[in-house]
């Protein structure tokens, strides 16, 4: 057996450079003459959210000095323009109508950006407009035409096999149901029932959407992406352009933030068809104003009621779910299926029917959003937890207690038992947020949870390459989008190999370079990157050792495995010098492999139970409605954490953007305009709305099947907050409020509602 050594923690501080030069932690580099060839590439987006295009006139623009080229829909002869890996619904530039406002229309590229810019200012663009439909119940009510006339294929990367094919302008449907809803309702000492609202919401990531593309004349395509999941992608792009896989090749750089919003494909195809047409590399890059319009958060109503007995056992949960999707399909078939899975809550339930529908509307397409259709449904879920509580006479935590699932106990049929000790995450966090203590008027308390089927289809592929000179290479597909995993990673192959951190490079996010990996999110990157990279490493010790047992005339059996490298007798070889004893030359080295795939411990799904837990204590300023944060207390329940200081982070930046769906954020439409799709307008949580009070306490009991017993986190402690706002805010006031945000002017009003009812 090995030694291990304590994981080091560290930080990194890279570079990051601009478009394609230098992409620091990638094995490649472009040429500077792609570089000062690069051409730019400006949108031009329709005022409208529904109408058919009659006429592009581009004559005025071609005029334009500078001017290369410009893009329509009529220009994609020959290619195969609709992509999607859920649903291939999305066309990469309009074809013949546009389905809401902001879709691309026209893209024309140009030497410079000032160019294209001007060049956007001289089409005109002839539409015939076409009644817009908004919200959901518009969408669903009878008669109304249908957003998409024609029936798409499904994606090759669902997820799930489900697909009914769209059906009037319901875009996914799922059901889940076990037990009899009817009949325990019917017999229920206690039910709570109600509709609650969750907003549309953008996940504003530091760094806008940007894409470099290299169609060259041999028909290779090369895309430099801020793109979340390079191999779905790559998957798109070949599709769109008929190209086998090895002619295509993603490539991104650290990347400035997700959160989801860069998941899958996005302007990719836009970018590269601009490349086809004008013969050389065209760049793209969109302004926060544009990304807004690029991709949002699915808003949902939920229509749903709980029961309990008269013990205060939980019996039944029934719910409706309207997902707005917005004009395209993006990842919202797959927030469907989450949404309905989770709504359940990490409770046992003897009778569930969830019903959750993904809808298409004339907005901007919806997607995934960190927690995945969580945070819209544990909102209803977790206020009605508390509602019974209340109507039980219980304490709401000692109610939660009685109902939680204990770790190894199921709570979805079929489904990968509970591994996590939920709880006692409760109890950690009521003792952290010192519930018994008496409250101040005005003040409420609470503690929520949720538990998330995360880790996504479990198929990671990952290398190492040992060299003879001691130092290692780890070649992952996982995109570094600020979590951290490139770190964590190298961790892992250091602890591995028996080497200093510090000799561990990580080559990430090249599809030319590195083997596939499924996706970076659903917090799988540490569980399945980390285990792939785990047994490459194994691997390559393997091979060392039949190395070694050559070199030394025994037995591979007969050696004995220490910390960087083996023994045999008194006779020890670093890997180092086995290498260079086997091969007798310097420079050379071996590569170990995993393939990690649904099979052995990783056949039931969910690969972990993320589990979000979080107490907060809130005080109301009665005369103008806010909410202002006094404690915060996180539980993060992540089996090992590999590196506390950036875990503490995630599990801490999870909750951070939890608070801005529970108390300011909203895309607010007016008719068909977004209204505040910008930085000043569009309201994120700021360090002062943050608690003075926030502890933060990781629970390691190693029980998840990634490396040391790691689990993934960074996206549970989204989804509890929100209702914990909520939950205190009834607590401090005896007001339930059922829509997010919960803006001072919300609150004020239904502070006034209450006063009203109370006089009369």
């Amino acid at each position: 057996m090995k030694e291990r050594s304590e994981f080091a923690v560290v930080n990194h501080s890279v570079p990051r450079g601009d478009g394609i030069a230098k992409v620091t932690g990638s094995a490649v580099y472009t040429s500077d003459m792609a570089v000062e060839h690069m051409a730019w590439a400006k949108v031009l987006r329709s005022p409208f959210a529904r109408a058919r295009i009659l006429s592009i006139d581009i004559s005025q623009a071609k005029s334009q000095p500078g001017l290369i080229d410009v893009l329509t829909g009529g220009d994609l002869k020959g290619l195969s323009p609709y992509y999607g890996h859920g649903v291939r619904d999305h066309p990469l530039i309009a074809i013949g109508q546009v389905r809401f406002v902001g879709e691309p229309v026209a893209a024309v590229i140009a030497e410079d950006e000032l160019t294209a810019q001007e060049a956007l200012g001289k089409i005109v663009v002839e539409y015939e407009e076409l009644d817009a439909i908004l919200d959901v119940d518009t969408a669903l009510a009878q008669g109304t035409p249908r957003i998409h006339e024609t029936d798409f294929a499904d994606g090759a990367f669902r997820g799930f096999d489900d697909f009914p094919g769209a059906a009037g302008n319901i875009c996914q449907a799922v059901h889940v149901a076990w037990g009899d809803v009817d009949a325990a309702f019917a017999v229920a000492a206690h039910i709570a029932e109600g509709e609650f609202y969750f907003p549309m919401v953008y996940a504003y990531a530091m760094e806008p959407y940007v894409a470099i593309a290299d169609y060259d004349a041999k028909g290779q395509l090369t895309v430099y992406s801020s793109a979340q999941h390079p191999f779905m992608v790559r998957h798109d792009l070949a599709q769109v352009f008929g190209l086998p896989l090895n002619s295509v090749r993603v490539i991104v750089p650290y990347v400035g933030g997700g959160y989801g919003s860069k998941s899958y494909t996005k302007i990719e195809p836009l970018v590269a068809a601009c490349s086809w047409k004008a013969g050389r590399p065209v760049k793209l890059q969109l302004s926060v104003e544009e990304a807004f319009l690029t991709t949002r958060g699915d808003d949902a109503r939920v229509r749903i009621r709980t029961a309990a007995d008269a013990k205060g056992q939980l019996v039944a949960r029934q719910a409706t779910i309207h997902l707005n999707t917005g004009a395209y399909a993006e990842n919202s078939p797959m927030v469907c299926r989450k949404a309905a899975n989770r709504i359940v809550g990490p409770y046992r339930i003897p009778n569930v029917k969830i019903d959750c529908f993904a809808v298409y509307t004339n907005t901007v397409p919806a997607s995934s959003y960190r927690g995945l259709g969580g945070a819209q449904v544990t909102f209803p879920g977790e206020s009605q937890i508390d509602e019974l509580a209340e109507k039980s006479g219980c304490d709401s935590v000692e109610f939660r207690l009685k109902n939680l699932a204990q770790s190894r106990e199921s709570i979805h049929p079929g489904m990968r038992p509970i591994d996590a000790d939920l709880p006692g995450d409760v109890r950690e966090a009521a003792r952290m947020l010192r519930m018994d203590r008496p409250l101040a008027p005005g003040r409420g308390r609470a503690v929520c949870c949720s538990a998330s089927d995360a880790g996504a289809h479990p198929v990671t592929l990952a290398m190492v390459q040992i060299y003879a000179d001691g130092s290692v290479s780890v070649l992952s597909g996982s995109t570094e989008i600020g979590q951290g995993s490139h770190t964590v990673l190298a961790q892992i192959a250091a602890e591995e190999m028996g080497v200093p951190l510090e000799k561990v490079r990580l080559v990430g996010s090249d599809t030319a370079v590195t083997l596939f990996e499924r996706s970076t999110g659903a917090s799988r990157t540490t569980t399945l990157m980390g285990r792939a990279v785990l047994e490459a490493c194994r691997e390559a010790i393997a091979q060392c050792k039949v190395m070694a047992a050559e070199v030394l005339g025994v037995p591979a059996e007969a050696l004995v495995e220490e910390r960087g490298g083996i023994r045999s007798g008194e006779t020890r070889l670093t890997w180092s010098e086995i290498l260079e004893k086997y091969f007798q030359m310097e420079g050379c080295s071996i590569i170990g492999r995993a393939y990690l795939r649904k099979a052995g411990d990783l056949k039931l799904v969910p690969v972990f139970w993320e589990i979000g837990v979080v107490g907060v204590e809130i005080a109301l300023d009665e005369e103008t409605g806010r909410i202002t944060l006094e404690s915060l207390v996180t539980i993060g329940d992540v089996g090992l954490a590999i590196n506390p200081a950036m875990t503490e982070g995630q599990d801490l930046g999870a909750a951070t953007m939890g608070l801005g769906a529970g108390l300011f954020e909203e895309l607010i439409y007016d008719g068909q305009q977004l209204m505040n799709g910008t930085m000043l307008e569009y309201r994120v949580p700021r360090f002062s709305d943050l608690a003075n009070n926030v502890e933060m306490k990781l629970v390691q009991n190693r029980d998840g099947v990634g490396p040391y017993g790691a689990k993934g986190g960074g996206e549970g402690a989204v989804n509890p907050i929100s209702p914990c706002i909520a939950n205190a805010l009834h607590q401090a006031t005896g007001v339930r409020m059922r829509t997010l945000p919960l803006t001072p002017e919300r609150v004020w009003k239904a502070l006034q509602e209450k006063k009203a009812r109370a006089s009369t």
